[in-house]
């Protein structure tokens, strides 16, 4: 991936513009000029004349050893990579005649996942004759989001999908 993202740099002679807004080695701005004009100051000062910014109006341009540019980027993007959080989704499984303790035993488990960042799905199972009594046991997922209420909120609403009802958990921002 960096590698391509750093091949679509203009480097001396590639950069066709007729006007560039030139920063030079150090930062500083040193204004708009031709690029032939650029393309001297950083042939003068043995190092490559980069196009950073070909969106902007007039095209940015540094000048800069090109080796050491590509070095550097690549570093940031692989730091910014390590950044990343991924939140995971775990799940969490009921069945309608769950006991009060067993509840509690799992609604703090999904606290600790909550506590870590990590989205929740509680999946309420229904088997057998479980299934005529489905619109009485939502109830169970209601009280599971009011008991986590403090620290998350309902992502995706209760939702019946098959023999199951899923709800998703979020962590509060």
């Amino acid at each position: 991936m960096e590698g391509r993202v750093i091949s679509e740099l203009f480097i001396n002679e590639q950069i066709r513009d007729k006007e560039v807004r030139v920063i030079g080695e150090d930062g500083e701005q040193l204004g708009i000029m031709s690029a032939r004009d650029a393309l001297k100051l950083a042939e003068e000062a043995g190092v490559d004349l980069v196009k950073i910014a070909p969106t902007a109006k007039p095209p940015v341009c540094k000048i800069v050893d090109y080796g050491k540019f590509k070095y550097e980027q690549t570093r940031k993007e692989k730091e910014a990579r390590k950044k990343q959080k991924v939140v995971e989704i775990k799940e969490i499984r009921l069945s309608p005649n769950i006991d009060k303790n067993d509840l509690n035993t799992k609604i703090n488990a999904a606290r600790k996942f909550i506590g870590k960042g990590d989205r929740v799905k509680i999946t309420l199972r229904f088997r057998g004759r479980e299934m005529t009594h489905m619109n009485t046991s939502k109830h169970i997922l209601d009280d599971f989001a009011e008991a986590l209420s403090d620290i998350a909120v309902v992502d995706k609403a209760p939702k019946v999908e098959g023999r199951s009802m899923t709800m998703f958990l979020a962590e509060k921002r």
